[in-house]
């Protein structure tokens, strides 16, 4: 959990007769320049930087990264201590510098960090003053964005307690208390101010489940897969005395939850939520996603992924559409922006195969076919739903690609994020220029 080892492994054993608890852990470096490049369908992002995971032996994290995207250039500045005054606070601070902005966040307290917790309290917060960009197609289905100016200050108060809380499962309800002044404009307007305040409270239900893998998504280390049956609940009020216009005060409601099967090699998880604000009764803005893994790595040296998924906004603000460039969760070969909108859907397959487990004891080598389906899009509707954006909606644009990736993951370090070389072919929608293209960018992450 504190993330200052390449591998753990827990076992029992007997000394003198009696039983006792084995841990072995392998060190890992900490220390880690930070180097990345990668291009799709023409489009090129970068970034450098130093990030050190285990300061002065103290398991607190430092990072600094300077970045590249076509939209703008960002300095990321992070700190996380995990034992911030006491054993179980923790300490959160991101500082990020734009070429069009700043956004600045942080995290303090103790959140419920086992199962058997029987407490939590945190804040949080953001402050930033920034450039966003929301893409969508013009008449000759360039990707074109339209900016806005936001202000953003937002601080929040939660405390939780467990009603029932073992190693097993628990059952848990939380009140938040939340203040937030957010405006948007068109750029190079006057932007409003208007401050507003909202209270929730939430009921969460899980039971622990946990799948031991290698290889799935890194290599030469143990991932606990996350296949805990949960359910979350939460109610937010909105009302017109705190702040909010007439027209969006209301009552916020918020579900997800997940459920799996597993057997010895592999598993299935089904995901889903959604979350929507009601005024006078009627939806005003919302967001439904759901979706469905399936691994298996009952052929040797092989990791079998299918997955789908699908997700819809209703008048989302400015910044929070789709856009699977960003999120890489939609076809890996097409350039930035290609599949922006308020719908969107991904289907993938791929065979993740084992060259090399360990190559001059840094890096694992593994090579992957993969066939993926999906896209993003504006319905067809009164441009108003999208918040006031001249266009009126498309049909549903998809498009695919088919090929295979080198996947290169380091052994050594203490995370192990893989990076892709990636060569297919494309078809349907969403692409110009050749049908053959090449994508270097971080391995897809289920």
């Amino acid at each position: 959990g504190l993330g200052v080892f390449s591998r753990v492994r827990l076992d029992t054993t007997r000394v003198d007769g009696r039983l006792a608890l084995r841990v072995a852990t392998n060190d890992g470096w900490s220390t880690k320049p930070q180097f990345g490049y990668s291009t799709a369908g023409g489009s090129v992002t970068w970034l450098v930087g130093l990030a050190e995971d285990n300061l002065l032996g103290t398991a607190t994290s430092l990072m600094g990264i300077y970045s590249h995207t076509p939209d703008r250039n960002v300095f990321h500045l992070g700190y996380l201590n995990p034992h911030f005054l006491s054993r179980r606070a923790r300490l959160l601070l991101e500082v990020q510098d734009k070429s069009d902005g700043t956004h600045d966040s942080w995290f303090m307290g103790v959140p419920f960090y086992e199962t058997a917790a029987a407490r939590a309290l945190i804040t949080t917060g953001d402050a930033a003053s920034e450039r966003v960009l929301v893409y969508h197609r013009d008449a000759f289905g360039n990707p074109t964005p339209d900016a806005f100016e936001r202000r953003l200050f937002r601080a929040s108060l939660a405390g939780g307690i467990a009603l029932h809380a073992t190693t097993r499962d628990y059952q848990r309800l939380s009140l938040t208390a939340e203040v937030r002044r957010e405006n948007f404009a068109p750029e190079s307007t006057t932007v409003a101010r208007s401050v507003f305040g909202a209270v929730g409270a939430a009921f969460d239900l899980g039971h622990p489940r946990f799948q031991v893998l290698e290889r799935f998504n890194t290599y030469a280390r143990r991932e606990d897969v996350d296949l805990s049956p949960t359910i979350h609940v939460g109610v937010w009020a909105a009302p017109q005395a705190w702040g909010y216009p007439a027209t969006e005060a209301g009552v916020g409601l918020e579900f997800s939850g997940q459920v799996s099967t597993l057997w010895g090699r592999g598993f299935a998880v089904l995901r889903g939520g959604g979350n929507g604000v009601f005024t006078a009764g009627a939806p005003d803005s919302g967001r439904v996603q759901g979706g469905v893994t399936v691994a298996s790595q009952d052929l040797e040296r092989q990791t079998w992924i299918l997955h789908v998924e699908g997700a819809a906004l209703r008048r989302p603000r400015p910044g929070t559409q789709f856009d699977l460039w960003g999120t890489q969760n939609g076809p890996r070969l097409f350039a930035v922006h290609e599949f922006s909108g308020t719908r969107m859907v991904w289907i993938a397959l791929e065979d993740r195969v084992l060259v090399a487990d360990q190559v001059w004891g840094l890096m694992g080598i593994g090579i992957g076919a993969f066939v993926d389906y999906g896209g993003a899009w504006y319905p067809y509707a009164p441009f108003a739903a999208y918040g006031g954006l001249p266009f009126p909606g498309e049909a549903p644009r998809l498009g695919g690609d088919l090929g295979l990736a080198l996947r290169l993951g380091p052994t050594r370090a203490i995370r192990g994020d893989v990076g892709e070389f990636a060569l297919g072919y494309r078809y349907g929608q969403g692409f110009a220029g050749s049908r053959w293209a090449i994508a270097i960018r971080k391995g897809v992450t289920y």
